[in-house]
């Protein structure tokens, strides 16, 4: 069963859909599904479109409750692209997934798992995180301002451009995100780092950087040959499965 409900974080309303299973259903867990930050002209209307199906896949598999939210600016949510909003915005779909469940985790995919990190570091009651694809240097994943800044421009993620912080301020408050912090804040809680051996926007030697920082107690899955976009990857969701079925 699919639920598609708006959600307030802030001054952005953010579309939420929540699936359950009606064949298989395992109560008290819950899984929240967050998009990266899309990088390529006009995907910001896109970014999230493959999740509700892959969150209606995974629940119907896992019988777990699975959530999917579309972050502020993408999609048919409302609102402008910040790290600091995009944080705030899931962490608003926690709470808001959490209440009369105990066990929340969340798989996040490219700039999605950072943030998933992030917010689990902070929040005792996620008890797991998995990364697809997520960087560890948001340093070297930004590059330039200006040239991230003009990114964010045309994908399309900015609501209103007068909301949009100038390169440096934007770049800045990418890097409040620490991943290699918050990862190391999340142990020993259930951890999955996944990646594809061919990513070029993202190295795999961030999956492994993830890992240590962690102090190990992550699992580690490289899929071999595939690239950036995992969200499609039928191995990808495989691996999904097999933690979350490890993670009742």
């Amino acid at each position: 069963m699919l639920v598609t409900e708006q959600l307030a974080s802030g001054s952005s309303t953010l579309e939420l859909r929540v699936c359950t299973s009606g064949s298989r259903p395992v109560a008290g867990h819950v899984l929240v599904l967050a998009h990266g930050l899309p990088r390529l002209m006009g995907m910001g209307r896109q970014a999230a479109g493959l999740l509700p199906e892959l969150a209606e896949h995974v629940a119907n598999e896992s019988g777990w409750t699975v959530a999917s939210g579309t972050l502020s600016g993408v999609g048919a949510s409302t609102g402008t692209f910040c790290a600091s909003q995009w944080r705030h915005d899931l962490a608003a779909i926690v709470e808001r997934v959490a209440e009369g469940e105990g066990r929340v985790s969340i798989a996040g995919f490219g700039f999605g798992g950072a943030l998933a990190l992030a917010v689990a570091a902070d929040d005792d009651r996620v008890r797991g995180v998995a990364t697809f694809a997520s960087p560890a240097h948001l340093e070297r994943w930004i590059g330039s301002p200006v040239e991230f800044h003009h990114s964010v421009q045309v994908a399309g993620v900015v609501g209103d451009p007068e909301d949009l912080l100038a390169p440096d301020a934007l770049a800045a408050d990418v890097l409040t995100v620490d991943p290699l912090g918050s990862i190391a804040a999340v142990a020993p809680r259930r951890l999955l780092v996944g990646h594809g051996t061919d990513d070029v926007e993202v190295p795999a030697s961030d999956a492994r950087d993830l890992v240590a920082a962690a102090d190990g107690r992550a699992e580690l899955r490289f899929i071999q040959g595939a690239g950036h976009q995992l969200r499609a990857d039928p191995r990808m969701v495989a691996t999904l499965l097999g933690w979350l079925d490890r993670h009742r």
